[in-house]
């Protein structure tokens, strides 16, 4: 990995970039959240678990209106090592965001983007019903349940905040991280062709476009800041030269920076 000042401009994939640094505990307790409740649908006395917690029709139909936030954190897949990739996704770019929003600022993104897809992906199947005039489609939401929806979101907040950044994918491949923002919505339009679960793609589309104007707009905020901060300065320097010449004194030292101008 090389980098210039505190952004990245190139990382490998499989080996560092997300995997360097201690493991931040709570991204570690979220994939383990997901991983247990990936595990229990298998068992019959616990399947009831994941089953309420994972998005679906109940949510409208009896006032499960948990699921529209539970639905990320329960685990769904069948019994193959698949999931161990996805989870590795996961942390992988999940690591990187959120040491750059920070602990407050990633679980923003989530609380955000998580039940905002859901209510997308919750009103596309309503309107398809209505068009269709039948019940519910047969399986509902199933691209975007559990860490699937995760990968989205945190896969196109990546390509956001590291835009610039070279992924050396494989190690042998390399792509510009803001190509990574149409990811999600590929995978997800190639699954929608086999499952043909419409709300499920709706919903993976609104992941990706929830992450894109949340971080968008705290860039926005970001760089009113600083001008904000940049008037304030200006202005307290001319007071002080206006202070100085008003009083006789002169600037032996001027310094833009924290400490502002010394005056004698």
């Amino acid at each position: 990995m090389t980098s210039g000042g505190p952004y990245r401009s190139q990382v490998g994939f499989g080996g560092v970039g997300g995997l360097a640094g201690r493991p931040p505990r709570d991204l570690v307790a979220l994939l383990a959240v997901v991983f247990v409740t990936f595990a229990l649908q298998f068992f019959e006395a616990t399947a009831i678990v994941p089953a309420v917690l994972r998005l679906t029709p109940a949510v409208w139909q009896f006032g499960f209106v948990w699921q529209l936030a539970t639905y990320a954190f329960s685990g769904v897949g069948g019994p193959s090592l698949w999931i161990v990739l996805e989870l590795f996704i996961v942390y992988w770019f999940g690591a990187d965001v959120r040491a750059r929003l920070g602990p407050r600022g990633f679980w923003k993104l989530l609380a955000w983007a998580v039940p905002g897809s859901a209510v997308v992906a919750m009103a596309t199947e309503i309107a398809a019903e209505a068009v269709a005039g039948q019940g519910p489609t047969p399986f509902p939401f199933q691209l975007m349940q559990g860490q699937r929806v995760l990968m989205t979101i945190l896969v196109a907040s990546f390509a956001v905040l590291y835009k610039d950044a070279t992924i050396l994918a494989f190690f042998v491949l390399p792509l510009r991280a803001r190509w990574f923002l149409w990811l999600g919505i590929l995978i997800g339009f190639v699954a929608y062709l086999g499952t043909k679960d419409l709300a499920g793609f709706f919903g993976i589309c609104a992941a990706t476009g929830i992450s894109v104007l949340v971080l968008s707009r705290r860039g926005t905020r970001s760089r009113l800041r600083t001008r904000w901060l940049e008037w304030r300065r200006k202005r307290l320097t001319r007071k002080v030269d206006r202070l100085a010449r008003k009083r006789g004194l002169y600037v032996v030292d001027r310094d833009d920076g924290p400490g502002g101008p010394t005056i004698n």
